[in-house]
């Protein structure tokens, strides 16, 4: 005898209240959401089942807490397609399936497979919040002739209701874990990265940003020294003023001193007027000096009045000009060695030299040059009206295996030419310069011979690129393949391939 359809049982009723009062007495989103799951397997013989949380844009779905689940199903976000989760989710409707074949949900993946089809009930409700979904309670259950699983809906929507605030403030909580990985991976507008030496970076440009301190950034050309300065200056509490910058190494030094301080009319031949100088232009800003090891004698000689006392004339000039500037400098010298051979003055370099800034060199990034490389193929595609939408596996090795003496910059006009070059949407390795290419010919070489390397190298290849194809998914990794998940694990396993870095939300963020 089945209950009426539209009644609860005593034994239902008596859950919902365990339940109600579980998380009334709660404060935990995800232990709380743990616990009703535990309860309607220990109280209503619910096996497995899950709360899953409904985010990006409404096309994803994040399993938030779950119950008997493989780990592929508990760790995985999915997107909502032509699936029967999408159909509940986009209708607003319940869902109970009896005595079926085939598992009916794209969703669950493969975690109904410990049980006989035919003795399994499955049971789906969205979780509604003003109005809105913002989530689902998936359940299955073993089945027998006594269950009316329109009643078990019913109860189930009963519970839908009753998680439905902590849904929607764990849905918030993870939209917040996204925004902190992003920032995570980008510091800023201006800056991409997640290595160890970015991380120690933006903590230096942090703790200076708020001060007035002279900074003196170091490194390679093309590692993003000015990037750097802008990032001081932005966070700084000088925002809302000027950032001047100047190219010491660009400036004839018959003009330098008059470039930076300015000039009288008639100070020299062509001065035909009064001009301000780039000290005057950024008052009550900051003011970047690039290649200041290229600075004249002459010229730092003002340069370390100015640190000192704030103050200058300018070329032909008696009228002291007081000034509230930030100096920002930046080299790619060793100005320490140009002191030893007399080329900068020790006292000048000092002045500067408060706050040393060093920026690495692509090659020691790591990973970086791939988030960056990610960044630049979305900046470019945009600007140059293309569609590309992700690198090969060649060509990432050509990338990750090449030195970068040119550093940020090189890999910047490296992904340019690619992005104009490719015309599928991929870039593949003959779209990089010859220099990249001839790199990963030199590796090839060295591994002749080498049987099990290139194999292994082979099998990586191939299973990356079903990874990728596939979001990350591992069974339909092993679909495109042609072979089990069972392989497809194994071999992930052994070559130490991170599947998860290709799932959707991965390479949406650069993690």
């Amino acid at each position: 005898m089945t209950q009426s359809a539209n009644e609860l049982t005593l034994h239902e009723y008596s859950t919902i209240h365990k339940i109600s009062k579980l998380l009334i007495d709660g404060d935990e989103f995800q232990v709380d959401l743990q616990q009703v799951l535990d309860v309607l397997n220990t109280d209503m013989g619910m096996n497995k089942g899950m709360i899953s949380a409904l985010f990006k844009s409404e096309e994803e779905l994040h399993v938030d807490v779950s119950l008997g689940l493989n780990e592929d199903s508990r760790e995985m976000n999915y997107l909502l397609g032509d699936d029967v989760i999408g159909e509940i989710i986009a209708h607003d409707i319940n869902l109970g399936i009896k005595s079926f074949d085939e598992p009916p949900l794209v969703l669950t993946k493969d975690h109904l497979s410990e049980v006989k089809r035919e003795e399994l009930i499955f049971l789906c409700v969205p979780i509604s919040y003003a109005g809105h979904v913002v989530g689902v309670l998936a359940v299955d259950r073993s089945s027998n002739n006594e269950v009316d699983v329109f009643s078990e809906l019913q109860f189930l929507e009963e519970i839908a209701l009753l998680v439905a605030s902590r849904v929607r403030s764990r849905r918030e909580e993870i939209k917040s874990e996204q925004a902190q990985k992003l920032d995570d991976v980008r510091i800023s507008q201006n800056f991409v990265g997640n290595s160890d030496v970015i991380r120690q970076l933006s903590n230096s440009i942090s703790k200076v940003a708020d001060s007035s301190t002279s900074v003196l950034i170091t490194g390679e050309t093309g590692t993003g020294k000015e990037v750097v300065a802008r990032e001081i200056h932005e966070m700084s509490p000088r925002q809302g003023s000027p950032l001047v910058k100047v190219n010491c190494g660009a400036i004839p030094e018959n003009l330098i001193e008059s470039e930076l301080f300015g000039h009288e009319k008639g100070a020299f031949t062509g001065a035909s007027s009064q001009r301000k100088g780039r000290f005057e232009m950024a008052r009550g800003g900051s003011i970047f000096l690039d290649e200041i090891g290229e600075l004249p004698m002459s010229a730092q000689v003002k340069l370390l009045r100015v640190l000192q006392e704030r103050e200058f004339e300018r070329v032909g000039g008696s009228e002291t000009i007081k000034i509230n500037v930030r100096v920002i400098a930046a080299t790619n010298r060793s100005l320490e060695a140009e002191v030893e051979e007399n080329n900068f003055r020790a006292d000048l370099y000092y002045r500067l030299n408060v706050f040393p800034i060093h920026v690495p060199p692509l090659r020691e990034r790591g990973a970086d040059i791939m988030l960056l490389a990610d960044h630049f193929i979305q900046r470019f595609s945009e600007e140059l009206g293309k569609s590309v939408l992700r690198i090969d596996t060649p060509a990432i090795d050509m990338l990750m295996a090449y030195h970068w003496p040119g550093n940020v910059r090189e890999l910047e006009n490296t992904v340019e030419r690619a992005v104009l070059l490719s015309d599928d949407s991929v870039i593949h390795g003959h779209h990089l310069p010859p220099s990249l290419q001839l790199k990963r010919a030199e590796r090839f070489t060295n591994d002749k011979g080498k049987f099990e390397t290139l194999v292994q190298n082979y099998e990586r290849q191939l299973i990356v690129e079903a990874l990728k194809e596939s979001w990350g998914n591992q069974t339909e990794a092993a679909r495109v393949l042609g072979t089990t998940k069972r392989v497809v694990q194994y071999k992930i396993q052994k070559l130490g391939i991170d599947y998860r870095r290709y799932s959707r939300n991965q390479r949406r963020t650069g993690s």
